[in-house]
């Protein structure tokens, strides 16, 4: 039942996370929406996670899991039945900041529940949950595209009833107590903050969930700019990029048993550089899908391992430590949302140029690696 609970939250998250990516060229259409602004509606989203993993970590260690899912969890489900009442650009902007921070504190909690429940294969736990994010990724642009013919607001109201039904599954369930054993101390963060590995983890996410998200959220816009019709590009984001993710989850499971998480976080860092540069050159649909599902299929690993490396270098105020590292993924979405937007300006034919931040960032990622690799050894 725990797993059960971990796997429908990040499932949830999953559909969120691709929200902005589905929704974003109709709200762009029909408040008339500069790509400089999505990129703030980007930002906006951005801090509401950052502020949100931030915060939960403690919170977490403090009042356990299953308040930080239920909060979360509720915080989606009443900004996915706002938005589509918003009445234009600064209505929206608050509410993707409200929408990030309840999928932070859901993905902290969600993984940190996971994490807690299977020490012994961590990394294969925390990649088998997450694939489901992937799954969630896919089912929103996909349903969006094929079921609802684009219609954001049915979207909307479907994905927050699916919310609302994950926030009472998770008020049956029994969860563990907090590890913090009802409070949080102070005194123990400062051993945990203080260690250098930390900072290279936080810093390698920094770099990767900008990578991943900004594919989520600007793909879609720059298919389209290539000429690829708006149904197509929706589904090339999800059977190609969502698909890979879940795929990856799928394969890479296994290999963790008996290859260390780092190595498998160097490969795909590597993978990461060749296959988003490849994607940012596709020109036809068919193309686009290929480079598109290899971009996902390298990203797959990369975030629950470097959860689970997390977990198992910081086994006290994990929470805590899992909080921060997040958070420094979320910064890097709110730093590369604003750059593309900046680059893209007004012209959305630009986004390609914009998003070589992408396979630029999975380059630092694979020196960040080896400076983790050089510590853990």
């Amino acid at each position: 039942m725990l797993i059960l609970a971990a796997v429908l939250a990040i499932f949830v998250y999953g559909m969120i996370a691709a929200m902005l990516g589905t929704i974003l060229p109709d709200l762009s259409s029909r408040f008339l929406l500069t790509p400089r602004q999505n990129g703030t509606i980007a930002f906006a989203q951005a801090v509401g996670l950052m502020i949100a993993s931030l915060g939960v970590g403690p919170l977490l260690d403090d009042l356990g899991k299953k308040f930080g899912l239920i909060l979360g969890l509720a915080l989606i489900a009443v900004t996915l039945l706002a938005l589509p009442r918003s009445a234009g650009f600064r209505s929206i902007v608050f509410l993707l900041f409200v929408l990030g921070m309840g999928g932070g504190i859901v993905v902290t909690a969600a993984n940190a529940l996971t994490s807690a429940v299977s020490p012994e294969h961590r990394a294969t736990a925390l990649n088998l949950v997450n694939l489901f994010f992937g799954l969630g990724g896919l089912a929103t642009p996909f349903i969006s595209a094929n079921l609802f013919r684009s219609n954001w607001v049915r979207l909307c109201y479907t994905v927050a009833l699916l919310t609302m039904g994950t926030l009472a599954v998770q008020g049956a369930v029994h969860m563990p107590p907090p590890t913090g054993a009802g409070r949080f101390i102070f005194a123990d963060a400062g051993p945990v903050l203080g260690r250098p590995l930390l900072f290279l983890l936080g810093l390698f996410l920094f770099l990767y969930v900008g990578c991943e998200v900004d594919v989520w959220n600007w793909l879609t816009r720059h298919l389209i700019a290539q000429g690829i019709p708006e149904s197509r590009a929706l589904n090339i984001l999800s059977l190609g990029f969502a698909l890979g993710l879940l795929v990856g989850r799928v394969g890479v499971s296994p290999i963790l048993i008996h290859v260390p998480a780092i190595q498998v976080t160097l490969a795909a860092s590597v993978a990461m550089a060749v296959t988003t540069f490849l994607m940012l050159r596709a020109n036809s649909p068919a193309t686009a899908w290929v480079v598109v599902f290899l971009a996902g299929l390298s990203m797959a690993p990369v975030f629950p391992t470097t959860l689970a490396i997390v977990g198992g270098a910081f086994p006290r105020m994990t929470g805590t430590a899992l909080g921060f590292v997040i958070t420094c993924g979320w910064a890097g979405l709110a730093v590369s949302s604003r750059m593309i937007g900046a680059i893209a300006g007004g012209d959305p034919r630009r986004l390609r140029k914009a998003l070589l931040v992408v396979p630029a960032s999975a380059v630092l990622m694979v020196g960040i690696n080896l400076a983790i690799m050089a510590v853990l050894h």
